[in-house]
């Protein structure tokens, strides 16, 4: 059996790769002003300097979108949660520290400008979605205690940011707002970005050590919860997106799990040892019950839409 490699040594075997695809994210990464996202002549004062206070008809986003947004929002709030995580797991010093540094600027870009968009049109209770922040900022964001380490975290945020650029981009769409659309639009292409890099890390580190790669990929699916779990009213929220498209089991299964695994050719490989091929299994029989437990959803959520669809024909005749 191959000797498991320390975080040290595992650091110094991928810098290259680090290395490579933060020059290639870079070449690649466009530059973008959140300023040029917000519809700046929609806004107007609050009470505290003469004006008006939001209230609930001022908003033009319908419940779902308005969940979504929140949601995806004080996900992006999180950031400086993140980037300790990151930072502990990665190093200071050469490509590592510069690529650290790189995604937390970019990644702070997101909470500006939903945040200045949706105070500007009125979208949400700006109080209640501050005193959100303090609460969710506050709790903070850590990885479970087994789930530690570099291979764990890229494994992690891989799948992550996949399922952050499809609820942003889902989310878009549910505002039925033509400039929300456009903002989120380019914060998913951020997040594909960021997915690749991290993506190609782990990619090479299956190569390097597949075993504990495995191990990790293993671990973090069968852990995983987006950041956003310990946020105010988390559960109502994701129940609300789930039932209405924005990201449930069967988009985490297909647009993003999946997806990561066929480039990794995971159920391809021939090169885990007996301890490998036990966390391939393992993660295989994981999968199933997934798209057992999406098809179940599927079936129950249809059946409620049904039945609120037929309780507004009731009302409406």
């Amino acid at each position: 059996m191959a000797r498991e490699l320390t975080q040290l040594e595992l650091l110094k075997e991928l810098e290259p790769v680090a290395e490579a695809n933060l020059n290639r994210h870079l070449s690649m990464a466009k530059d973008w002003h959140p300023h040029d996202y917000v519809p700046w002549d929609e806004g107007r004062n609050f009470a505290a300097m003469g004006g008006e206070d939001w209230s609930e008809e001022q908003s033009r986003l319908d419940p779902v979108a308005k969940a979504a947004m929140i949601t995806n929002l004080l996900t992006e709030d999180n950031l400086p949660s993140y980037h300790r995580e990151i930072a502990e797991n990665f190093s200071r010093d050469g490509a590592w520290g510069t690529w650290v540094g790189r995604w937390t600027a970019e990644e702070n870009r997101h909470g500006i400008v939903m945040r200045d968009y949706l105070t500007v049109t009125r979208g949400v209770d700006p109080v209640a979605l501050e005193e959100a922040r303090m609460i969710h900022m506050t709790n903070g964001y850590a990885s479970p205690g087994d789930t530690e380490g570099l291979l764990h975290s890229v494994a992690y945020v891989t799948f992550q940011e996949l399922a952050t650029r499809v609820s942003h981009r889902n989310t878009g769409k549910a505002c039925n707002d033509d400039i929300a659309d456009r903002m989120l639009s380019r914060i998913a292409a951020d997040e594909n970005l960021h997915m690749i890099f991290y993506r190609n890390i782990c990619e090479a580190a299956l190569d390097v050590s597949p075993d504990q790669a495995i191990t990790a990929i293993n671990e973090v699916l069968q852990q995983f919860q987006m950041p956003g779990a310990g946020m105010p009213n988390f559960r109502r929220n994701g129940v609300l997106m789930a039932k209405h498209g924005i990201y449930d089991l069967r988009q985490h299964l297909e647009e993003v799990v999946m997806p990561v695994l066929r480039k990794w050719k995971i159920f391809e490989r021939t090169d885990f040892t007996g301890a490998g091929e036990a966390q391939r299994e393992s993660l295989s029989t994981f999968l199933d019950d997934l798209g057992v437990q999406a098809t179940k959803f599927e079936e129950q959520r249809d059946r409620a839409l049904a039945r609120e669809a037929a309780k507004r024909e009731r009302e409406a005749s």
